[in-house]
């Protein structure tokens, strides 16, 4: 008997209503998907073009217009087929009032947490997301990124099977986007699956296993990764402290072949994200030792 899918979506059509004179929009047109338990998918394409629907109707937040969407095989506009899900939509609000440890256990009350289990809980959450240290600081005085870990932390509270994340990383720096890229990675290591939506398609290539690409409503592409992003046309041979002469030897023999072009060759280069990982922690690093001299 196969496993039943985390996230099932059968020909999705999500249309709204335009004003009394009529320009309706059709956000979803016929989107199928399929998730496996554990697997982390990822949802791409431009601004405009469904993701943030999609995520909403399988949430059941918002009702298709036709198709349907289930979690676990239970149909998602049911409420008991999202007592296993963790959600963190774009542009989360919280109660600026509330401390990070209040704004944490003010969610686990909402889905049944009480007394010593839950204080653990928030205890967990907070050294996950990496904010045990601000437990006690009002959220008015937090970062785009630090309010986004508090997204993800109120996300987790009740040990969900399945975290759908809407633009994770959205306005948050590299440190703290690398920060929850780790934290996605954990959930993935832990069996949780995950269901995002993002811009920064180098992350989602770090992260995810498949991925589908949606444009103005419809389903572009989906598929494995690396079977997406494979170049079955080339051929990538990397050599290492290689002499000129050799470098001068290959090219020779891709031109007496005559069955092949050198596009290219030179030396590989870091991202720009990496360079700016790599100098930030140096940087702190050295502030760190000079402060303790």
């Amino acid at each position: 008997m196969s496993e039943v899918p985390a996230v099932q979506v059968n020909r999705l059509v999500k249309d709204f209503k335009g004003s009394f004179r009529g320009g309706g929009i059709r956000a979803v047109d016929e989107v199928s998907l399929s998730i496996a338990p554990g697997e982390v998918y990822g949802l791409i394409g431009p601004n405009g073009s469904g993701k943030s629907t999609t995520m909403k109707a399988v949430l059941g937040l918002v009702k298709p217009t036709a198709g349907s969407c289930a979690i676990f095989g239970r149909d998602s506009s049911k409420v008991d087929s999202r007592m296993e899900v963790g959600f963190l939509p774009e542009n989360p609000y919280f109660y600026k009032h509330l401390s990070a440890a209040e704004t944490v256990s003010f969610y686990g009350k909402l889905c049944g947490m009480r007394g010593a289990a839950l204080k653990a809980r928030v205890n967990e959450m907070l050294e996950l997301v990496g904010l045990e240290e601000a437990r006690h600081r009002r959220l008015r005085g937090f970062s785009k990124g630090m309010l986004q870990r508090i997204g993800l932390a109120q996300a987790l509270v009740q040990d969900p099977r399945l975290v759908v994340l809407d633009e994770p990383t959205a306005g948050v720096d590299p440190t703290g986007s690398r920060q929850i890229r780790d934290l996605i990675l954990d959930l993935k290591g832990r069996g949780i699956t995950v269901f995002l939506c993002s811009h920064l398609l180098e992350q989602v290539q770090e992260i995810c296993d498949r991925v589908g690409i949606i444009h103005r409503g419809k389903m572009v592409n989906e598929g494995n990764l690396e079977e997406l992003t494979s170049m079955h046309d080339r051929t990538e041979i990397i050599l290492q402290d290689a002499p000129p002469e050799l470098l001068e030897q290959i090219r020779n023999l891709v031109d007496q072949a005559n069955k092949g072009e050198l596009v290219s060759e030179g030396h590989p280069r870091s991202s720009l994200e990496s360079l700016f990982l790599k100098e930030t922690i140096e940087a702190e690093s050295k502030q760190k030792a000079a402060s303790t001299k």
